[in-house]
Parts: C-alpha cells; structure tokens; sequence
C-alpha cells in the first residue's frame, strides 16, 4: 500500500500524477477533455496565481462552487501553494457562506458565477454588506468570464501568475490539509481539520477496497465540498490515473446520460441516486454496460437495492461503507467477495489501521466510537465541540447508533438525536424506514417522532410512493403492523413527492420536524 509513505502530500500527489498518468485522459466536462499531463500544467498555473496573490503555506482558501473541472485546477493549485482547503457547500445561502468564510479566516475565495439560476456574487455581496464583514477576506476571484470591479475573473487571476514560477513545496505529510465545515443537520457547521496524511492513507485504503484502476472513468456525483466528491473521488482518481467526469448537480437524466456517452465504469452514490437509476421509465434506453463498480452508503440502504444493481445492470462489485466528515470520511467498508446479505446489511468492517466499538452488548444498538489514523485533529478553533467529541482515549463520538455482529460488521440504524422513545421502546427511525422500504409500493421514506399523549412519542412517516402507486395510508400502515413490532408502526403517514435533502443526498429531518434542526 502506497499511502503517505509515497506520496507525502497532496502536491506531491499532484506532481507524480501528471508524470504517471500523463497520456491518460484526466477530466472530461463537456467537450474539454484533458490528459493528466494537462491537468497537472493546469494546476502548476493555479499554483503561481495563488503564490501571486499572496498565498502562503497554512493560509485558508475558501472554494464555493459546484462539481467543475475549475473546481478541480483551483483546489489543487491552493493545496499546491501551501493552502488549506475549505470548500463551501453549494447549498448555503450567502449568510450560511460568509459564516464560514468568516471563521475558517479564509484570505482567499474561489466562488461560482450563476448556478442554477442563483447569482453567488450578488449573494455574497449581499451577506458581506448585511453582516459583521470577512476582515481576513483579501481577494474574491470569479470562476466566470465576468465579475464586479472589486472581483476578479479567473483568467485574470490565472494571468497575474504568469511568469512566475512556483517552486515545489515541501509540504509535511501531517500539516492540514482541509477544513470540511459539517452538513449543519444538526446544528451550525463545524469545521473538521485533516491532514494531507489522514487523506492520502484514507483514500489509498478506500482505492484498494474498492478495486479502483488505471483506465476506469469516474461520474463523480457526489459534490465536490464533501469528502465523498473531493476524496473519494478527485484524490482516488489522482492516485489511481482513473478519469474524471464531474457532474455539477444531482440529477438523474444527466446521470443516465453521462453513464451511456462516457462510458462510465463507477458510479459511488448515495441509494437515492441508485434507486432513481433503476426506476428511471427510460432507464433501458441507455447504454449502462461498462458500469462495473458501485459504492454507496447511507443509514438505510434497502434490501433489494444492491441484488437490482447486480441482476438488473449486471454490476460485478456493489460495495456498501460508513463514514464521517471526522473521520476523514470512511470507517468501515465492505471487501470486495463479501457474501451479497453482508453487503446489503451492513457497512463493512474497520478500514485498516482503524477500530469501532459500539456502547453496548454485540448485536444491541449503541453509540458507534472510532479510533485511529482516520480521526480528525479537532474543529477549527472549537476547543468545546473538539472536547465533546474526542475522549482522552481519542475515541470518536460519531452520534451515530450502530450494530456490530460478531464478525465485525457494523450495522447503522440511526443518529442518537433521531431516536425516539415510544411506550418506553427506544425506536430507531433507520431501522423502521429500511423495513418500510420493503413495500412494493414504496419508493422511499423517512420517519421522525412526533409527541403523544399517552406514548409519549409515536413514529409519522413521510412516504414517497413508486410510480404508478395507489397506496394509501391506511393500506401502509395495516401493513406495517404485520411486519414489525407494534412500536414501530408509524402512527400516522404523510405522502410526498421528494424528501427535503442536503447536496450530499442526507435528508433534512429538521425540516420534516419544522424545526430546521
């Protein structure tokens, strides 16, 4: 295994790539398609701009913008210039992003023109005027041909570096990496400090799981601003010479399209993705051959998902794994030859280097804990929340609840603030929607707690119907109490079009509570 051993840094990585893989295509987006020798001249540009601009080792620059090969240049020239990388996520509004542009003391910002249809210049500047002000903001660089006076376009940021060269840093393998603010559904984001080592020894591992290769082309799905999009994918494909093909928004029509044009070999998603695959009334009018690897995970993977994605599209690996933003983004996986029941069951076993525990007797659920090179060095400049999270043991809290059984395998059923007490009966809400899931009509669910008078609490159930379903909530419920224990069964069951979901595909129970939480 190659790890940080090899590679040292990300910048390193970088550089070896583009001699590697050099006449292997890199990136696809549209109709650019480039090598890796490409790619890596690219982000040698990026580089000099940012060392132009002022950036220096252990700056933070900020990137807000969508899954782009300008995404990719600019990322990996910032790390190469010594900066730690702080994506944004795609789905704040400009309050939410000059939040964390204020306390990661960003210098440096990378941000998107228009996307789909939001103007994120006008709402930053909105934010910036409105709010207290981003003091350690000094340069705010467009990826768009246009941008405000005070702006700057990115081929002029890219021209002002020209000429200059910037030599290679000696970047050290424990230095930080990456600050990854939190999803915020469950409070205000936090922001989770990685080193180049945690990532480059994450994602190796992931790589040989995975049975990732030379020659594979990558959709990459999964948005850039979290570790499933950035490390999983452009850092995986960077060590493996695998190419690139980004996909800036969540949908399924141009999924099925970029499977069946490019030819695509893997395809990691959340179940929604996958689901929405399957069931696509069009779906046998593409081209899905070549995919040959899946990966996923999510509380709640159904049954039935990954025997469709062997049967019905003949994918030869179907792995499912767990993982958190503080723990570099992977805990456990399943291997590849694993028996199909432990692969739709659970999320694997300890990646190695790394051990769980639950905190409760095997085969009853608990709080998973983690431990290992993979756990975070803390939240930036959040002594508190670092305290609450990591024991003096340097045990993780991950406030997730899990099953482990007595080969290793962990089984998550839920989040400790998603569980809820019914009767006295602790009532794990994943566990509930995977059972739901088994409905022929039901297509997916989620479920929260509501208050009771004489329960305390009962489970309601948001319900989206397979297409072409006449199922009603009376019919889903009745059966429901035949197949799970009378505390389970939701009280009540409301039918919707789509659950309320964040860009890494979780959905927002917050909102299905009214809460925002």
């Amino acid at each position: 295994m190659r790890g940080d051993v090899e590679w040292g840094s990300i910048p390193e990585l970088v550089r070896r790539s583009a001699e590697r893989y050099a006449d292997t295509e890199a990136v696809v987006e549209g109709r650019t398609r480039i090598s890796y020798a490409e790619l890596g001249a690219r982000i040698e540009r990026s580089t000099a701009a940012c060392v132009a601009a002022g950036v220096r080792p252990g700056d933070r620059v900020a990137l807000w913008a969508p899954n782009t090969l300008d995404w990719i240049v600019a990322a990996l020239g910032a790390v190469s210039a010594g900066a730690v990388l702080v994506p944004v996520n795609t789905r704040f509004k400009g309050t939410e992003a000059a939040d964390v542009l204020r306390r990661s003391g960003a210098k440096l910002l990378f941000v998107t023109g228009t996307f789909l249809g939001t103007s994120y210049v006008a709402s930053l500047r909105r934010a910036m005027a409105a709010g207290p002000g981003l003091p350690a903001l000094r340069d705010v660089v467009v990826l768009a041909d246009d941008a405000p006076e005070d702006f700057r376009t990115w081929k002029d940021f890219l021209a002002a570096g020209e000429g200059l060269t910037a030599e290679p840093l000696n970047v050290p393998p424990h230095s930080p990496s990456d600050i990854v603010y939190t999803s915020g559904t469950t409070g205000r984001p936090k922001g989770v400090l990685i080193t180049h080592a945690q990532t480059l020894r994450a994602y190796e591992i992931w790589s040989d799981l995975a049975g990732l290769r030379r020659g594979d082309r990558y959709l990459i799905v999964n948005p850039f601003f979290h570790t499933f999009g950035y490390k999983a994918g452009v850092i995986a494909c960077l060590m493996r010479g695998a190419t690139m093909i980004p996909q800036p928004v969540f949908n399924v029509d141009t999924a099925l399209a970029n499977l069946a044009a490019e030819s695509i070999t893997v395809l990691p998603g959340p179940p929604t993705l996958l689901q929405s695959i399957l069931d696509h009334p069009s779906r046998r009018a593409f081209d899905l051959s070549s995919l040959r690897l899946v990966v996923t995970g999510a509380a709640v993977v159904p049954l039935r998902l990954v025997e469709r994605l062997r049967t019905e599209l003949g994918v030869e690996t179907v792995l499912t794994a767990y993982g958190l933003s503080e723990a570099t983004g992977i805990v456990t996986m399943c291997r590849r030859g694993d028996d199909p029941s432990v692969i739709a069951s659970t999320s694997g076993r300890a990646i190695p280097g790394t051990e769980i525990r639950v905190e409760a007797p095997l085969g009853t659920p608990g709080e998973v804990l983690v431990r290992g090179f993979n756990v975070m060095r803390g939240y930036y400049e959040d002594d508190r929340a670092t305290a609450e999270a990591l024991t003096p043991a340097g045990w993780l809290r991950t406030g997730d609840v899990g099953v482990l059984d007595d080969a290793g395998n962990l089984r998550v059923t839920d989040r400790v603030k998603d569980m809820y007490i019914v009767g006295g009966f602790n009532a794990y809400p994943a566990e509930i929607e995977n059972l739901l899931t088994l409905h022929p009509d039901v297509a997916e669910a989620a479920v929260i707690g509501v208050p009771d008078a004489r329960l305390g609490e009962v489970g309601k159930a948001y319900v989206v119907r397979r297409p072409g379903a006449v199922l009603t909530a009376d019919d889903l419920m009745a059966w429901s109490r035949r197949e799970m224990a009378n505390y389970k069964v939701p009280r009540s069951v409301e039918f919707v079009t789509e659950l309320p979901r964040n860009a890494s595909g979780k959905v927002l129970k917050g909102e299905l509570r009214g809460t925002g939480a």
